[in-house]
């Protein structure tokens, strides 16, 4: 192992890293990653980053203040929905409490950002063991429940799409499902947090934390074929056969609509009731597969990263390069909102009462139907 220390810029030392920032470096020895570290603290590195040169002051610099950003966008955002979607009788329909539960592991994600802000403020690890742990369990809890509740809303949308009659999941399934997301995502957070199987070490620049995809024993690339496929694999599948699924039956549905419509001579068969309404749920179902796409984009990258370091050259995985999936999976959490925010008509007329200041302009459901009504009858025979 090469000893985290100052060495001269002369030694002969293996660090790719340097291709990263070498034009920003001035002449002089070059501090490696995890100097000044020892007893637990610097066990917990791999011993893979400890090779690597510290990136400058710069880089964490640019770094913490992007947390911060995304920091604040996800908890105003997530904040929003959780209120809204748990104060709102409109709201708390048995399908929004999917919505409601992505939410709060978005939420989660983002609150143990202050970690990473303080670890990069401070150049490395900082916050030690513990703040390892407590930033790495917090980000398994909310990544993998978010991923397999990506996959409960997939599901929910396709019946209710698919089976408009008789397809509307009730509350007691739905809580059901809640309750068995905690209990598929537990195990594989406090497995490695106990260390029963895998750990929780840090990753790139020291300042952020994940499981140990670095360390070459057998039980430790068990843990990551294993954590890779159930956190990642099952709810993928799932997400891309149901909506595969949904947008077969819309293709089907519009076919049969278009042909029954040639056959009796008009133009449409649908009311402009029908249309509105399949409007909105046309609406909510693309808000839905929108954040399922955020999802996939987010985590492939870090569930590629995690295998290569595991079964492929590890070589490729620079500190510079293991920080661009860290953010892809941070910056998931502070889009989720606002889409849900853009494309939810109810969400949009809740947040237009309770704060008109947002100048949210979305027509009222119950308003426009009561006028339309009223506009009918009130037209002569």
């Amino acid at each position: 192992m090469i000893p985290p220390a100052v060495m001269d810029n002369h030694t002969e030392i293996n660090y790719n890293y340097g291709a990263y920032f070498a034009p920003y470096r001035s002449e002089g020895p070059v501090e490696m990653l995890g100097a000044g570290l020892t007893g637990e603290d610097l066990a917990a590195i791999p011993e893979h980053w400890l090779k690597y040169a510290a990136p400058p002051v710069s880089a964490h610099t640019a770094l913490a203040l992007v947390y911060v950003f995304f920091t604040g966008a996800a908890l105003i955002g997530n904040g929003l929905v959780i209120f809204i979607f748990s104060t709102s009788k409109s709201l708390r329909t048995p399908s929004n409490l999917l919505v409601l539960q992505l939410a709060v592991l978005d939420f989660i994600m983002m609150l143990k950002a202050p970690i990473f802000i303080y670890n990069s403020a401070n150049r490395g690890f900082a916050t030690g063991v513990i703040g390892c742990k407590i930033f790495a369990f917090m980000g398994s809890i909310s990544g993998i429940g978010a991923g397999m509740t990506n996959a409960c809303i997939a599901y929910d949308r396709h019946s209710t799409i698919t089976r408009p009659l008789d397809g509307r999941l009730s509350r007691g399934k739905v809580i059901l499902m809640i309750v068995c997301v905690w209990m598929y995502t537990l195990p594989w957070a406090i497995l490695p947090l106990l260390q029963i199987w895998g750990r929780y070490v840090p990753e790139g620049f020291l300042t952020s934390c994940s499981f140990d995809y670095l360390t070459d024993t057998f039980d430790n690339k068990l843990f990551v074929g294993c954590i890779f496929v159930c956190s990642y694999v099952f709810p993928m599948t799932a997400i891309l056969y149901l909506y595969s699924g949904i947008v077969k039956q819309v293709f089907a549905h519009e076919a049969a609509l278009r042909e029954q419509a040639k056959k009796m001579n008009v133009d449409s068969l649908r009311s402009n009731q029908n249309a509105s309404a399949e409007s909105a749920e046309v609406r909510i179902a693309k808000a839905a597969l929108t954040v399922c796409f955020l999802y996939v984009c987010s985590w492939t990258p870090y569930g590629v990263m995690s295998l290569i370091g595991a079964f492929g050259d590890s070589s490729l995985l620079t500190p510079a390069v293991t920080m661009i999936p860290a953010l892809a999976c941070k910056g998931v959490a502070c889009i989720d909102p606002w889409v849900y925010a853009i494309s939810h008509p109810k969400y949009r007329q809740e947040l237009q009462k309770r704060m008109p200041w947002l100048q949210i302009d979305e027509p009222d459901d119950n308003v426009s139907n009561t006028t339309s009504n009223t506009a009918n009858s009130a037209a002569p025979a």
